[in-house]
């Protein structure tokens, strides 16, 4: 090479560096994925008019062309499937995927869940759309306590027990959000804080009075876990806590949440929360008001338009600052930034999911073992289940629910082109010899009228599907049928699947096995003794018919185990409005039931060893670990939940038990299984009225291993000192 030729390259060569470097240089610090987070925030809350920061405070988050912020509803849901956006799979209702007590299963369904959200969006903004349910901010999961079985939103949640649904919503949280080091694969908002379980119909100006010792131990506990788990969203709850709406509620919201817990995210309002602040609960004059008051108390994002309409007139009166307003965007824009929003989109790890990312075969399956876990065994007279197909050549499948697309997906719930029934999934596990028939049988209403009665005694097997529907129990104002707002009046099935039943027994002296439909307890002994077996389906997903297909003939054995207590009456449950944990749910409810918390009944049956023992004390910086071997002792293959339990000394408020661990395993016939249990001390702390603090009260002891809340298969007691 001659010496001008290397010249001119040497000449090129610093112009291409040069401009490279003229161009980063150029490049804002918003745009730069070199700087940090935090960095590239302030960077563009302070490119924004005051006009364009408000603009934003909405859940229908409008666009600033010039900066490059693109239009973005933040309303998505996605409690058991991505919802409300189009054909997607729908797994089964909160209530039965925490009947499954298999955290690790759960996450595996969120992971999924946030794989199909990803898709949907990369197609939609593909196409420049942005719709609401197309994002990736979900306002889920829900975990608030089911304190009540009343309520007809507690089909959403995982239960009673606080542990339970601590240790359920971190799994979903964990598998929803990913864990990429850079990016969130989705947004999890943990919902609705707080103290938030009914009255359905009286949400919007009641008045949940509960002191701080309840507060703590049981309707903030799980909230705390899911902060600990890193969830990116909270969302604030439409009632008042002891006279303050949640919405504008700064010892919640700013003390609690972001002070003592350390939360990093975003909180979003319940949508209309805000406008209930002045026209329900009556706490403040007006929207205005409403807008400071919000923006003070630690609200980032409004599920209305106040903020938006309102927060500019609040800083012409004085009652904000701009600084103030940049505070609450900032929050925003951090997760946008995480969620990869101004970046270029190849480098965002989940860019490439597409269609064959959503709804797809392996999905698909997943929702079907789900299903198969959730189910619940509650009764199984002279073992009649598993049906040997040989044996019974003829079958009737009756029931309002047998074929209902309803009774499979419950609420907040996604549509599926591949939805299986009752009827389908049992047709399609038979061969074409076996005859069957289907029928109607009954309504939610009519107590006189029956179809299908007189073909099922011609039958060799009756199998009745009957139970509730999220138009019976539900959110106000989408469970249409129920008279309560939502809610239940009590715990009665429809009277027509009631006096149906009856009619069914009378006529046919061969087999019923009753499969139950619903998102809470249940009044079963009033069709108890009209059926052989009887087991408790939940709202089970677009897989659910396959999956009891799979429990009815034997594939799988039952493992579901309840996560709310079946109590024997509504008159066992203190008054619905009384937020007192006194009497209520297993931990504090020591009266008879119908089935204990944690009850699920099996094919086979399973033996527990204890392998190790218990110190004889512990202090609270130790943790109890015990080892017991699970042998199945039975004739079939099938999971147990170990489930641990801690009672406490005979002190004032002190829980009945608690479940403090829980473990799924599987364990083939004849063999056995190791498992351990590690539970902190810290997890026994309780809170102290006196000091307003967490306390390890010093005391006799006991754990309780068992498969329900009532079981007490090994058990061993210990001391704990100070």
């Amino acid at each position: 090479m001659n010496s001008k030729l290397k010249s001119s390259c040497l000449v090129f060569l610093c112009l291409f560096l040069f401009n490279t470097r003229l161009k980063a240089q150029n490049i804002p610090i918003y745009k730069d994925v070199n700087q940090p987070i935090g960095a590239r925030v302030k960077d563009l809350v302070s490119k924004l008019t005051l006009e364009e920061k408000v603009s934003l405070l909405g859940y229908n988050s409008k666009a600033v062309p010039r900066l490059g912020i693109p239009a973005y509803n933040w309303w998505n849901e996605g409690l058991h499937g991505v919802a409300r956006a189009g054909e997607a799979t729908i797994f089964p209702q909160a209530i039965g995927m925490a009947a499954t007590f298999n955290d690790s299963l759960l996450k595996e369904v969120s992971i999924v869940i946030s794989t199909e959200a990803r898709a949907k969006y990369n197609l939609a903004i593909q196409k420049d759309r942005h719709l609401q349910y197309m994002g990736l901010s979900f306002w889920t999961p829900n975990i608030n306590i089911f304190r009540d079985p009343r309520w007809g939103r507690g089909q959403e949640t995982y239960g009673e027990d606080p542990f339970l649904t601590a240790t359920m919503g971190s799994a979903f949280v964990r598998g929803l959000q990913g864990d990429d080091p850079h990016y969130l694969k989705a947004s999890a908002t943990a919902k609705h804080f707080a103290v938030h379980s009914g009255p359905e119909a009286d949400r919007d100006h009641f008045d949940a009075i509960v002191d701080e010792k309840d507060l703590r131990e049981t309707y903030l506990y799980a909230f705390h876990a899911l902060v600990n788990a890193g969830v990116e969203s909270v969302m604030s709850a439409y009632n008042r806590v002891n006279g303050v709406p949640n919405s504008i509620n700064k010892m919640l919201l700013t003390d609690i949440l972001r002070k003592e817990w350390g939360f990093k995210g975003h909180v979003v309002t319940d949508c209309g929360a805000l406008d209930d602040v002045y026209s329900t609960h009556k706490t403040l004059p007006g929207p205005v008001e409403v807008a400071a008051a919000a923006i003070k108390a630690g609200i980032n994002l409004d599920c209305s338009t106040i903020l938006q309409n309102d927060v500019i007139k609040a800083i012409n009166q004085k009652l904000l600052t701009e600084n103030e307003v940049d505070q609450a965007l900032s929050a925003l824009l951090r997760t946008e930034f995480k969620l990869g929003f101004y970046d270029d989109p190849n480098k965002v790890p989940f860019h490439s999911y597409g269609a064959d990312s959503v709804h797809n075969a392996a999905h698909i399956a997943l929702s079907r073992k789900v299903a198969q876990q959730s189910m619940v065994l509650l009764k199984n007279d002279h073992n009649l289940l598993p049906l040997n197909k040989t044996d019974y050549p003829s079958l009737m499948i009756l029931g309002p629910n047998a074929a209902s697309f309803d009774a499979l997906v419950g609420n907040y719930h996604g549509v599926s082109s591949k939805a299986v029934n009752f009827v389908e999934g049992i047709t399609g596990a038979v061969d074409p010899s076996t005859r069957i028939e289907y029928d109607l049988g009954a309504d939610y209403v009519d107590t006189v009228h029956f179809g299908g009665i007189w073909a099922a005694g011609n039958c060799s097997v009756t199998i009745a599907v009957i139970g509730l529907s999220p138009v019976l129990e539900g959110e106000a104002g989408d469970a249409f049928l129920s008279k309560s707002g939502g809610d239940k009046k009590d715990l009665s099935l429809p009277a027509s699947e009631i006096a149906f039943m009856k009619a069914l027994r009378k006529s046919v002296k061969k087999p019923i096995i009753a499969v139950i439909t619903a998102g809470s307890d249940i009044d079963i002994s009033a069709i108890e003794p009209y059926a052989d077996a009887i087991v408790l389906a939940w709202y089970p997903g677009e897989q659910g018919g396959n999956a009891f297909a799979d429990l009815l003939f034997g594939k799988i054995s039952p493992s579901g185990h309840l996560p709310v207590t079946f109590y024997r009456s509504i008159n066992d449950v203190p008054d619905y409005k009384d937020y007192s944990m006194k009497d209520r749910t297993y931990r504090y409810y020591n009266g008879p039931v119908q089935y204990p918390f944690g009850f699920g009944l099996s094919y086979t049956s399973f033996d527990y060893q204890p392998q190790n023992n218990l110190k004889k004390s512990y202090t609270s910086r130790d943790t109890i670990s015990v080892t017991l071997k699970v042998k199945n002792t039975g004739k079939m293959d099938g999971d147990e939940v170990v489930q641990a339990y801690i009672q406490y000394p005979q002190m004032a408020r002190m829980p009945v038990k608690e479940l403090k661990g829980f473990k799924r395993v599987n364990v083939p016939k004849g063999n056995e299984q190791l498992v351990t249990l590690n539970i902190p001390v810290r997890e026994l702390q309780k809170w102290d009225l006196k000091t307003h603090s967490w306390k390890v009260y010093p005391g006799n002891y006991k754990l309780v291993l068992g498969s329900n809340s009532q079981d007490e298969k090994l058990k061993f007691e210990f001391r704990l000192d100070r």
